[in-house]
């Protein structure tokens, strides 16, 4: 199988004092979806950078098609596109206009830019707002811009730093129906996201960063059969009710309960046995739950067994120290059903 991308033992650290990587590890196919995911400070976008050629690693050895991201830089950019965390594009220029710069930046013909401006404009539905200036454009429009920018020069490989931030709904799902269709066609992407549900429907495979290291990889539905094949949500009417049950439900599952805010969730392996289980303790103790579902593992059980949090992670002080250590600790943190996670720039 022929890999697109290598990233092998990468180090990368600032100030000498924050470790962004610690050699971190990983190879992506050619023609497939790798997903990074992790919390505040993990060291993903990081890892994006050195991939890109924008920052150098301290140690380690990366390659894009076989060009070394160092001794190489030039040839990897030539293969590949961009869109980072933030709209790399011109606000004073039309949306029209930044394409047709960016095909000139990749030395495209004219003839070849203004087609496959007017191609993107449409496929990402701007085509009504192609030669209005940026300024009148909403955040998510310039989103779309930026992913589309990226795209001009027909990449091989494209990389995606949580690609669908600022999107609503359907624009996130039209995004989606776009990624695919390139993997399709044999591009490879390498995207980051803060959305898990995004990385469990387009990843063929994942990789979880915590503080600089993979702590897990494989595919989605690996990495959430490694959790036991059911979860079992309790809600309780507060916090301090769901943390008496969690400790109440200890020893039912093959993993130890968790608790995100109201919600207990225990991981089991035999759902009907568990659940009868289950609710025998609370109703020695007294305690009628407010909700009682049995469901599937996701990945954001996956990414709270494995970081210790759950994946939507505000805080931006999670990059580990030098020395490698993190104290698994994320305060002012907030959790929805469908989970994200974000990152700052480290």
């Amino acid at each position: 199988m022929t890999m697109a991308i290598e990233a092998d033992g990468l180090e990368k650290t600032f100030g000498g004092i924050v470790r962004a990587l610690d050699g971190v590890s990983f190879a992506v196919p050619s023609g497939s979806i790798f997903g990074l995911l992790g919390p505040n400070g993990a060291g993903k976008t990081t890892a994006v950078r050195i991939l890109t050629t924008i920052l150098a690693p301290d140690r380690g050895v990366a390659r894009v098609l076989g060009y070394d991201v160092v001794a190489e830089a030039g040839a990897v950019r030539r293969s590949i596109g961009l869109a980072g965390q933030y709209a790399a594009v011109d606000e004073n220029l039309t949306g029209r206009e930044n394409l047709a710069m960016v095909g000139r930046l990749n030395h495209l013909p004219r003839q070849v830019t203004a087609r496959r401006a007017t191609e993107l404009l449409e496929q990402f539905h701007l085509a009504d707002a192609g030669d209005r200036t940026l300024k009148t454009y909403s955040g998510g429009m310039r989103r779309r811009l930026d992913v589309a920018a990226a795209l001009v020069a027909q990449p091989s490989v494209l990389f995606l730093d949580e690609p669908t931030t600022g999107l609503d709904p359907q624009s996130r799902i039209d995004l989606w129906d776009t990624i695919e269709h390139l993997v399709e066609g044999g591009t490879t992407v390498l995207l980051t996201t803060q959305y898990l549900e995004e990385a469990d429907r387009l990843a063929h495979r994942v990789a979880v960063v915590d503080h600089g290291r993979v702590i897990a990889e494989g595919t989605p539905e690996e990495l959430k059969a490694g959790m036991g094949t059911t979860v079992l949500d309790i809600g309780m009417d507060d916090t301090a009710t769901a943390a008496k049950v969690a400790q109440l439900l200890s020893g039912v599952g093959p993993k130890e309960p968790s608790v995100v805010g109201t919600t207990v969730e225990v991981p089991i392996d035999d759902g009907p046995r568990a659940a009868m289980e289950a609710l025998r303790r609370l109703d020695q103790q007294g305690l009628i739950p407010a909700s009682f579902v049995l469901r599937e593992p996701s990945l954001d059980d996956v990414f709270l067994a494995l970081t210790g949090r759950p994946a939507e992670d505000l805080e931006a002080g999670a990059v580990a120290p030098a020395d490698g250590r993190g104290d698994g600790r994320s305060g002012g943190r907030r959790r929805r059903r469908r989970a994200r996670t974000g990152e700052v720039a480290s």
